[in-house]
Formats: structure tokens, C-alpha cells, sequence
């Protein structure tokens, strides 16, 4: 064989496994892979060309202290020494300009230095997560590390690329819900949706509004088993995040390039606001409705904290007194969260009680709304009104179609795709989440080992997700923006069972999100995603290996 020819082979065998050989989830655009070894040691140093890219270098230094007992020395060397010249060095620099895709890099190792090159601060920090990828899982002889040579290019496909974690019927600490956005960062997910209001608590300090923490964030008990259960617990369940824990929280995610949407549950999912305030409902004197066969613990009379799942009838009503305690309320959360989102919920609105109140029927004449749908849309249009006149946009689940959608809104398309095409049609922006592919609540295996929602969602099932619908020309394709995973907790009530139902799922999601649809190949993935297992047990975070396996 000529030279020449060997050379071209033996370059496109390196290039064809590359990725199984680097094990990086999610799959990069492009990556080559040497012979030599990068030796990473205490004497190592982080060189920050520019300063703004600190937060990298101490995420990754954080990350080396926990897991290796390793910290290195930051050097600032603002421009002036060229990064060639740096020996045993991981020097971080970005375009200032903002050429390039938002979160692009540029990842080389050579067997002197580590150099990240970001299209932006938030590029240099996605670099430093497959750096974490390339790192050995175990500590080798004198506390050192090798890394192979490789050079690796490589920018998300999806601009919006999030996990939703619902902290409002279970409440989960501060601490845990760090290392929920510490998961999120790992897999290069820009958006953490906080699920703060239920039926079942109310998570979020109103300062204005003391009762919906006093009241609305405890239930006397809570359903054994599958709604509508075998019985009640009698455990009062209590919790709320205060301000102060919040802007931290805030200040956390963004440290890792990550944007906290708050959601705030209107006008349906609404019990337990209205066991802090009835006066937001369309029947405050009436006893807040019992599911049937539901096993209740303590008071049953007046307003009550709900204690099982499911969709309840009593919800906001429509009045210039609902209208001003949630302005208040969103007044406080805006405060708290920089996002430009405001996430309402929208969805699972029972239309009963708007049925059978009189204001709410009057209401509707005088807006001369169609129906109860339109009352519904008037409910959300107003309160958009509200957020666009402070600079905040909002989000809500598909139902906030019904009756016409806000001109701004943006929608979650969760019952299949049907709403996010229609909305994209519509020329509104679109995050695809559909239960079929991403609600983590569901089981991962046809017999699983613990209490779940139900469904069945394994592990292949979203990786071969395709968010951009065929039904879509090009031009309305633009308007789908990403995807999302939702975690509901109803039958998820401790952290382990968070991270057992979460993983391996988040890595296929990742995937989908962040790599080109030609770089998706199942057989691959499963092959790096074997290394990601051991690094699992690195971060001693429980997971079903068994979700590989779609048969079972």
C-alpha cells in the first residue's frame, strides 16, 4: 500500500472511533484522536486567559478536588503570553467577539498542555465538561491522571436544552437540588424548570402573602401507594425555599451557564394557594373536594392542602382580587429570577366551577368569550399582559392553546407533538416535551422495582427522539427551540429515587438536545455510556442499568 493511502486509512479509522474510544456524552460534531498523553498533576496550572472565564476553572477544579483530590493553581494571563508557550498548563481563553454558535468550543490535548477555546465564557465551560469526560475514573499511581491526545470541535444543535424537577408535591433540599443542577451541567443542559406550586405545597416565599408558605407548603398526610391509594400516612409534609435560599439557588445555575424558569401553577393546580388565601377561589366557603377513595388525614373542612394526586376542580377564579395577589406574587418571583421566562402552568384547568359561578359566566359574556376555553385564554392573556409589560415573557403547557393563544406565549408541547406543531404553525416558540419520550416519571422497564406513575419509557425510546417534527416545513421548524425532560414527583419522594429515575435517561436526552442528528447512532452510545456508568458510581449517585435494555 502506498504511504499515502495508509496514512488516509489509518486517519479515518481514528476519526470513524473516535468517540468510542473518548466515551464523550453527548456525541461531539468532530473528534480526532492521537497516540500521546497529557499528564495531569498537582503541579498542573489552570491559565485563565481572560479573567470571565473563572467559573469554568473553578467548576473544574471543584470537580477534581471531590472526586481526585486534586486542586490546582489559576494563573491570570490576560493575552500576554501566547498560549503556545504554556508547558503542563490548561489554558481557557473565548472569542470575545460572539462569532460562532452560542456554547461552540474548541477542545485540543496534546501531551504539553490542554487548551479550551469557546465561542463564549458559556463555550469554554461545555469544553470543560468533556474535559471531565476524558478524565480516568479511578485515581492513578502518585495522584496523577493521564488524558489522551485528541482535538475535538464541537456546538450544541438546540439553543434550549432543559430538565423540569417538581418540587411541589415532594420538597427537596437546597443542597439537593445544587447537585441537581451540578447533573444538568455535566450534560451540557442550559435550562433547570422548577416546578415551585402545587395542589400539594406551595415551595416559594411571597413575602406580601405570608399564609402560602404558612399554610400552603405543609399537608397534613399524604397517600400510601397508587392514587387514589391504600391508605394515608398521616405525616405532616412541610417545606419552602426562603428568598435568600432562592437568589442562591439563582446565583448557583448561573455560575454553570444555567437559567432557572420558575413555574408558577394558574389558574388550575391551584389548592393549595387557596388553602393559604380561598378568596381565590370561586366557592371560598366551600370544603375543598376529597378523589374518592382517598384515605384523608386530619381536617377535611374548609380550605385544605391536598393529600393525593390527580387534577382538582377547585381553582383560581378569575377576579380583579386573583388578578392582584398573582401581579404580587410574579412581582416577587421576577425579583428573584433574571429569566426571561416566566413559566404559568396552563394546564389541567378544570372548567367546573367556572361552570356553575355565576361571576365567572357573567364574565364571560362581558368579555364576549366563547366559552369557558376562552375564559381560560383571557385568564392567561391577562396575566401575559402583565409579565410582557415587565420585560418577562411566558411559558405554559399546550392547554394554553384552548381559546386562542397569548400573542407572546411560548408553549411546552407535552401531550405528544400535536401542540407544538400547532403553535410553531402559529409562529410561537416551541419546547418540545412530550410524555412518550421524556417524562421521567415513567417507568424505565417493563417491571419495575419501585412505585412509579406508570407508563413505560426505556432508554432507547429517547435517545431516537427527534424533536423537529416532519409535519413542519423548514422556515416552522425554526420555531421549535429545544426539548425538555419532566421529572414529576408524586411517586418520587427522596433524592436517590430522583437520581434512579433520572439517569441514565438524562445522558440520552443530552444527546438529542446537543449533538447533530447524523452524530446519533444507538450501538455507539451504548458503548460510551458504559464508561458513564462508572462514573456514576465516581459520583455515588444511584441508576437502573436495567433502562438499557428496552426488552425488559
Amino acid at each position: 500500500m502506498k504511504p499515502l493511502l495508509l496514512c488516509f486509512f489509518v486517519f479515518l479509522t481514528v476519526s470513524c472511533f473516535a468517540q468510542q474510544s473518548l466515551n464523550i456524552i453527548p456525541a461531539p460534531q468532530k473528534v480526532e484522536v492521537g497516540q500521546e498523553i497529557f499528564t495531569l498533576s498537582a503541579s498542573t496550572k489552570i491559565v485563565l486567559t481572560p479573567t470571565e472565564v473563572q467559573k469554568s476553572a473553578a467548576f473544574f477544579n471543584k470537580y477534581l478536588t471531590k472526586y481526585y483530590d486534586l486542586k490546582l493553581q489559576f494563573i491570570v494571563q490576560p493575552g500576554s503570553q501566547k498560549e503556545k508557550d504554556w508547558k503542563n498548563a490548561i489554558v481557557l481563553d473565548f472569542d470575545e467577539s460572539g462569532t460562532g454558535i452560542k456554547g461552540g468550543y474548541q477542545l485540543t490535548v496534546d501531551k504539553d498542555k490542554i487548551y479550551i477555546h469557546g465561542n463564549d465564557e458559556e463555550g469554554v465551560f461545555y469544553g470543560i465538561q468533556s474535559l471531565i469526560q476524558l478524565l480516568p475514573v479511578k485515581k492513578e499511581k502518585k495522584n496523577t491522571l493521564p488524558l489522551q491526545q485528541c482535538s475535538i470541535i464541537d456546538a450544541p444543535r438546540f439553543a434550549y436544552r432543559g430538565m423540569m424537577l417538581d418540587c411541589g408535591r415532594h420538597f427537596f433540599s437546597v443542597d439537593f437540588v445544587k447537585q441537581y443542577i451540578d447533573f444538568l451541567a455535566l450534560h451540557k443542559m442550559n435550562t433547570f424548570h422548577w416546578h415551585l406550586t402545587e395542589d400539594q405545597g406551595w415551595r416559594i416565599e411571597i413575602k406580601k402573602y405570608p399564609k402560602l408558605t404558612e399554610i400552603g407548603s405543609c399537608r397534613n398526610g399524604t397517600i400510601i401507594g397508587h392514587h387514589p391509594g391504600t391508605g394515608n400516612d398521616n405525616k405532616k409534609d412541610c417545606g419552602f425555599y426562603t428568598q435568600e435560599q432562592i437568589k442562591d439557588i439563582v446565583k448557583y445555575a448561573a455560575d454553570r451557564y444555567i437559567t432557572i424558569i420558575p413555574e408558577i401553577e394558574m389558574p388550575g393546580h391551584a389548592s393549595a394557594a387557596i388553602a393559604a388565601y380561598p378568596q381565590l377561589s370561586c366557592f371560598p366557603d366551600e370544603n375543598t373536594p376529597i378523589a374518592k377513595g382517598v384515605k384523608w388525614a386530619g381536617d377535611s373542612t374548609g380550605k385544605q392542602v391536598q393529600q393525593s394526586w390527580g387534577v382538582y376542580r377547585d381553582v383560581f377564579a378569575p377576579t380583579d382580587y386573583t388578578f392582584h395577589f398573582l401581579e404580587d406574587v410574579l412581582d416577587e418571583v421576577m425579583e428573584l429570577f433574571p429569566s426571561k421566562y416566566i413559566h404559568i402552568g396552563g394546564d389541567e384547568c378544570p372548567k367546573d366551577n367556572w361552570k356553575r359561578s355565576e361571576f365567572c359566566q357573567n364574565l364571560i359574556k362581558e368579555k364576549d368569550l366563547k366559552d369557558e376555553h376562552g375564559l381560560q385564554s383571557y385568564f392567561i392573556g391577562t396575566i401575559e399582559k402583565y409579565l410582557n409589560s415587565k420585560g418577562h415573557n411566558i411559558i405554559g403547557w399546550d392547554e394554553i392553546l384552548e381559546g386562542g393563544l397569548a400573542p407572546n406565549a411560548t408553549v411546552m408541547s407535552w401531550r405528544g407533538e400535536a401542540g407544538g406543531i400547532q403553535a410553531a404553525k402559529e409562529h410561537h416558540n416551541v419546547i418540545m416535551t412530550p410524555t412518550t419520550y421524556v417524562y421521567f416519571d415513567y417507568s424505565q422497564t417493563k417491571k419495575e422495582d419501585s412505585l412509579t406513575i406508570g407508563g413505560y419509557l426505556p432508554l432507547e425510546t429517547v435517545y431516537n427522539y427527534e424533536p423537529l417534527p416532519v409535519q413542519l416545513s423548514a422556515d416552522e421548524q425554526q420555531y421549535i427551540k429545544g426539548v425538555q425532560a419532566n421529572l414529576w414527583t408524586e411517586y418520587v419522594t427522596k433524592p436517590v429515587k430522583v437520581e434512579y429515575m433520572v439517569f441514565p435517561r438524562m445522558d440520552a436526552l443530552c444527546e438529542v438536545a446537543w449533538s447533530d442528528k447524523s452524530k446519533k447512532n444507538w450501538t455507539d452510545f451504548q458503548q460510551r455510556l458504559q464508561m458513564q456508568y462508572k462514573r456514576y458510581d465516581l459520583w455515588h449517585v444511584k441508576y437502573n442499568p436495567k433502562g438499557i435494555n428496552k426488552g425488559e
